[in-house]
């Protein structure tokens, strides 16, 4: 195996002839190729970030793409393997299947969270040039896109996507500030299949709710990266929240049905909303640009006099600037669940 990676590896040192010297966002120096066409994103939210910039690039997925997401991916995209990541929400990288793809570079996720060490020792190991960029919160988006959009070429595009999420959370920040903190909704974040997984307030799992002007309810520092702490149906009871945001349908649709939960207001007021995530989630796992869309959906939610939002219209907008598709009028109906305020 290791006489293997090695002989991989030199074949994959050998193309960087006529290399170019980078920084990347960790402020480390990076020899790369003066033309990047091959990519590897180590990482979910970095496999989002490629799509949204550069997936003519894209050697493989972190996660497969079910029946349910398959038609809101380009049919490239379908097509590719799933390869894992470091680290996330799929399987781990396996250094042989990276190396068979032969990448020009791998993008790595720059975070407090992450063994950054670790990292550049493993792609160092099978002599892949690795790139860290910072994205863990969504005001690092604008910053990661351009970052992102100079390195493989596609400046332009990546600017008006990074314009975007600037405008779009101008926009929504205006109309939070105006609210006082005891004024503003309580939220729980109910995450697994029995809703009593949750994440801190200060969490970038939690962001999205918390820039809409939400009052997360469970008040913390996170513990760690993965989050999904759980805690107790007494505890959600205690925090008495007006609005349930939640990534489980069958959670949802039970939740409405269970006596144990009948004495939560949000539940009482059939205030649940599950969030939409194809073909990525709009506020998590994995944290990323979609989080600007989630955004603005949970804030006309949480205060539909004050933020009124044509979703539908938005949601067409977005899907082209980042994903260069707007999706159907039966993919809408599919992708955006009922309101109820």
């Amino acid at each position: 195996m290791r006489k293997i990676l090695l002989l991989l590896a030199g074949l994959c040192l050998a193309q960087f002839a006529g290399a170019r010297e980078i920084t990347d966002m960790a402020g480390r120096k990076v020899n790369v190729p003066d033309k990047i066409e091959r990519v590897f994103g180590s990482a979910p939210p970095l496999n989002v970030l490629l799509h949204a910039v550069a997936p003519e690039t894209m050697l493989g997925l972190s996660f497969p793409v079910n029946d349910e997401n398959r038609a809101f991916f380009p049919p490239r995209l379908q097509t590719l393997p799933v390869v894992g990541g470091i680290f996330g929400m799929g399987q781990q990288m396996n250094a042989e299947t990276i190396l068979a793809l032969k990448p020009d570079i791998a993008l790595a996720w720059k975070s407090p969270f992450i063994d950054q060490a670790k990292i550049e020792g493993a792609f160092a190991k099978i002599g892949v040039p690795v790139v860290f960029i910072q994205l863990d919160v969504l005001a690092d988006w604008p910053a990661a896109l351009r970052y992102t959009g100079q390195l493989l070429g596609h400046a332009k595009n990546a600017e008006a996507q990074a314009q975007y999420i600037e405008q779009r959370l101008a926009k929504v920040s205006k109309v939070v500030t105006a609210i006082p903190e005891n004024k503003r909704v309580k939220v729980y974040y109910a995450e697994g299949p029995d809703g009593l997984a949750t994440d801190c307030h200060r969490s970038f799992h939690t962001e999205a709710i918390e820039l809409a002007g939400g009052y997360n309810v469970y008040r913390c520092e996170p513990k760690d990266h993965m989050g999904m702490e759980r805690i107790s149906l007494e505890q959600v009871l205690a925090f008495a929240p007006e609005v349930i945001v939640t990534q489980e349908k069958g959670f949802a649709a039970a939740v409405l049905g269970e006596p144990r939960w009948q004495g939560v207001p949000a539940v009482k007021a059939g205030r649940i909303y599950v969030v939409p995530r194809w073909p990525h989630n709009w506020v998590d796992r994995p944290p990323s640009m979609m989080r600007v869309l989630g955004v603005q959906w949970l804030a006309s939610l949480f205060y539909p006099k004050a933020y009124p939002l044509d979703l539908r219209r938005e949601t067409r907008e977005f899907y082209q600037l980042f994903l260069g598709t707007q999706p159907t009028d039966a993919q809408l109906d599919s992708l955006l669940p009922p309101v109820r305020h």
